[in-house]
């Protein structure tokens, strides 16, 4: 979608909420087609970041990320299918 929203989830040393809030923003921006609202959009412009960041800050706090969580790369899921199979085996 917005190739600057960078992924938060696992982040070492965890997101900030400057870093959810630059997402909102992104994610704003991109969708409204805004980079700056109008003087007559702002409030509702803000509004719209304010809440996707309170609710990406929520969604970051409520995943569990660890040892089950499925690996990004697809090498590594095969790698993985491979060391489950072989487990099981």
């Amino acid at each position: 979608m917005c190739r600057s929203i960078q992924q938060l989830r696992g982040a070492e040393p965890p997101a900030t909420d400057d870093e959810v809030r630059d997402a909102a923003l992104q994610y704003v921006r991109k969708i409204s087609g805004y980079r700056t609202p109008s003087v007559a959009n702002q409030a509702v412009f803000d509004a719209a970041v304010d809440a996707i960041a309170a609710s990406t800050r929520d969604l970051l706090d409520g995943l569990v990320v660890g040892a089950g969580s499925r690996p990004a790369d697809p090498v590594q899921r095969r790698l993985a299918r491979r060391a489950e199979a072989a487990h099981l085996s």
